[in-house]
């Protein structure tokens, strides 16, 4: 129960939220539950039989997004998550965490809910305002699991709320949680940390973020045609996949200098747009802003407009780069490219804003001598491209496990 200290706002009759997930919630039955261990047994088999429901699902078979995830709850992969993330120490959860997820990726919801339940805890989601038919899908699978009541332990563990920003939900949401987990720009950000917390509890805020890409031309020209079609592939996951609006997608395209640039990049580029072409439709209103973006980072900065066969990729040549970079984004397939002898130049422009560096034709080896040279604030994740937007339990240089959970000593 509640130390007698903290100050707990009552629900009232009047708060506007719906309740997706379970029908109804008995609140304090609810805050009164005790942490678990990390990685307990009952956590895994409940989220390998979600992982089952939904990959069993044709509908499921519509939306890559929710494809992954059902991987990710897959029992092979949380025991080898298991192996990576829990120790011999005593770990348990925190107690309530309140999740606010996302508008711009509909699946982060359940990546959010899965490190929740895996660290020990019971899990208040505020799911988007917005309508997604993954979030419906998901949440008809969760309810599924509670219809068998063969895993009503665990599912007691979660409560899934919509409400939009004129609830005063979010005050009584607070108010139970051990910990906060904000996910959106800086604006959504300080509005819910309006509400006041326990004074022990604390916010995990996962802030608007850019994200950039490198990749070595010698590379490209060296790949095969069907290493070139998985590249295009990879890089369209990584962008168009969420309309380039993920934190984790790239923006700034940086270009190793070589002999072979102009032909890599053609080459990069041409397989990039055939494979966009197949799958991607383009919002009138999407192409119009990409216009608009040029122009505007051409009044700022001296830029060029690359050639191609439309605006489904909209390149940008930048002959210097400018440290605020990020302040010209636009999404649903625009980029800015910059040429570079090392990759060091990129470190004079790296702030906190910094998440994700994607890389193709680098080692691993450079790469970790490049951060440790660098010592940066920011790029928190340096993956190979294709893998920017795989959600891992550590996520903007948290450990969710660690970061969710806390350690009794006994001495």
């Amino acid at each position: 129960m509640r130390n007698s200290v903290d100050v707990v706002i009552p629900m009232q009759l009047n708060s506007n939220f719906t309740l997706l997930y379970p029908a109804q919630v008995d609140w304090e039955k609810f805050t009164a539950y005790r942490p678990d261990i990390p990685f307990s047994d009952e956590v895994i088999e409940f989220l390998n039989i979600l992982s089952g429901g939904i990959l069993k699902d044709r509908n499921s078979r519509l939306y890559p997004d929710v494809i992954t995830f059902a991987f990710f709850c897959r029992k092979a992969n949380l025991q080898k998550m298991k192996g990576e993330y829990v120790h011999e120490e005593l770990r348990l959860g925190r107690g309530v965490l309140f999740h606010i997820a996302p508008s711009n990726v509909p699946i982060n919801f359940g990546y959010s809910l899965v490190a929740g339940l895996l660290s020990g805890n019971i899990n208040i989601v505020r799911v988007s305002s917005k309508q997604f038919p993954q979030v419906d899908l998901i949440i008809k699978h969760l309810h599924e699991i509670l219809k068998s009541e063969l895993y009503d332990e665990v599912a007691s563990r979660i409560v899934l709320v919509r409400y939009d920003r004129t609830s005063d939900a979010n005050a009584y949401f607070s108010s139970i949680a051990n910990v906060r987990v904000i996910w959106g720009g800086d604006t959504t950000i300080a509005t819910i940390r309006q509400s006041a917390l326990p004074a022990r509890s604390f916010d995990v805020c996962f802030a608007d973020r850019y994200s950039i890409a490198a990749i070595n031309p010698t590379a490209i020209i060296s790949a095969t045609d069907v290493e070139m079609k998985r590249l295009a592939e990879a890089f369209y996951n990584d962008t168009y996949l969420f309309d380039q609006n993920a934190c984790s997608a790239p923006h700034t395209i940086f270009w190793l200098s070589a002999d072979c640039l102009e032909a890599a990049k053609e080459r990069f580029w041409n397989a990039v747009h055939d494979y966009v072409s197949s799958k991607y439709q383009l919002q009138a209103v999407m192409s119009v802003d990409k216009f608009i973006a040029f122009y505007r980072q051409a009044i700022c900065m001296n830029v060029k407009m690359q050639d191609m066969p439309d605006n489904l990729v909209f390149r940008t040549e930048l002959s210097e780069l400018p440290k605020n970079i990020e302040a010209f984004r636009c999404a649903c397939g625009y980029f800015s490219e910059k040429t570079i002898g090392t990759i060091d130049e990129i470190a004079s422009i790296v702030t906190v804003k910094y998440q994700t560096l994607g890389y193709y034709g680098f080692k691993k080896e450079e790469l970790v001598d490049f951060v440790r040279r660098n010592r940066f604030l920011g790029l928190d994740r340096i993956v190979p491209i294709g893998e920017t937007t795989n959600f891992a339990l550590t996520w903007d240089g948290y450990n969710l496990i660690d970061t969710f959970s806390r350690l009794p000593s006994v001495l």
